[in-house]
């Protein structure tokens, strides 16, 4: 069955076929289950399929053949997708629903540029995968496939995958260097540089550190949904926790700026704590370490959405972000990363405080 989708293309396995040159003229390589007899109208089938909706694109049967080509190239498994999608929004998120129905319930956001897997289309929705999220979102707002790939390639960023349970995060590239701090297993860390020596440069948030080449897995790969299960806090949360934390996590993916405290144009993750804490009348200060300073110091078994959570580096705190339950944070990061969701131990936590008293 043949599933067609806006700004894309899907082709069956038994119609596909992929246009290449052969000394000058255009040669047509079938499918195993097409023969001499069909060639023609498979070759038609290609052709329409490829350029439904292009216009003008092609001008010269040479170019046909070049985009028939790529057009095939963008088809395969791109980053482990195999009908990738990219969200194409002008800002915010894209509501991901349980049905396809604009007053359905909410399941999930899939943030601006991010991929997802796009499992079916019809009557202008999309059934997607992303992340741990599976719903269906508007169609109109995907880029598709050989779109889909350009963007890709352009937003896809190299990434280090823990594979040691504690991996050294050291502040120079060499055995003897301070360790900043450590990460589990599994945690995803931005590279900046592959090194010719061992050693991989990477962001600890806004900070150049490194890591051993050894103990990750180099791997590329696209920005997935959030889920909504974070928004559910359990009973005994005040409601200003959660006006909070809803409130800051609409900030998802908005740019990283140092020294910057806007929650739209760019903030750094004092700056981004401040303004968010700000718009519920809670004054705090501009620095990360003075606010360190500032509410009561509590455990990591006493979080609650809307607590602050502290990172170091060599005892002195360079680095807040703000709990919003489930074992996670909301922070600005990196410049590569913006403002992004981690795991609240996702490096060693240093301290915890409570500036909400509710």
């Amino acid at each position: 069955m043949k599933r067609q989708m806006t700004g894309g293309f899907y082709r069956s396995a038994a119609i596909m076929t992929a246009a290449v040159m052969l000394l000058g003229e255009p040669m047509y390589i079938q499918a195993a289950e097409l023969n001499d007899t069909n060639k023609e109208s498979a070759a038609n089938d290609t052709e329409e399929l490829l350029t439904a909706g292009v216009g003008d694109l092609f001008i010269s049967p040479l170019t046909k053949i070049e985009y028939v080509e790529i057009a095939r190239q963008a088809e395969g498994a791109m980053w482990g997708y195999t009908h990738l999608g990219i969200c194409n929004v002008d800002e915010n998120n894209l509501n991901i629903r349980k049905e396809p129905d604009e007053s359905a319930k909410l399941v999930g956001k899939l943030p601006k540029n991010a991929a997802c897997e796009i499992i079916s289309s019809e009557n202008g929705w999309a059934l997607i995968s992303s992340g741990k999220v599976e719903g269906y979102v508007k169609e109109e707002y995907l880029l598709t496939g050989f779109e889909a790939k350009q963007k890709g390639e352009e937003l896809a960023s190299a990434i280090a995958v823990s594979t040691a349970d504690s991996l050294n995060i050291r502040e120079m590239p060499n055995t003897d260097a301070e360790v900043v701090t450590q990460v589990a297993a599994g945690e995803i860390l931005d590279i900046v540089e592959i090194q010719d020596d061992g050693w991989i440069k990477v962001y600890l948030d806004d900070e150049e550190v490194y890591v051993s080449a050894d103990y990750v897995e180099v791997k590329s790969d696209l920005n997935t949904a959030i889920t909504l299960t974070e928004l559910i806090y359990g009973e005994g949360v005040s409601d200003i926790r959660v006006d909070l934390c809803q409130y800051a996590k609409q900030f998802l993916g908005n740019p990283y700026v140092w020294g910057g405290t806007s929650l739209t144009k760019g903030a750094d993750c004092s700056g981004f704590v401040k303004s968010v804490f700000a718009n519920f009348g809670v004054s705090l200060p501009r620095t990360s370490r003075e606010q360190a300073n500032t509410g009561s110091k509590i455990s990591a078994s006493d979080l609650q959405p809307g607590d602050l959570v502290f990172y170091a580096k060599g005892g002195t705190v360079n680095h807040v972000a703000l709990y919003i339950g489930g074992g996670q944070v909301i922070h600005a990061s990196s410049p590569k990363t913006g403002i992004k969701i981690s795991s609240y131990n996702y490096r060693t936590p240093y301290k915890m405080t409570r500036v909400l008293y509710d």
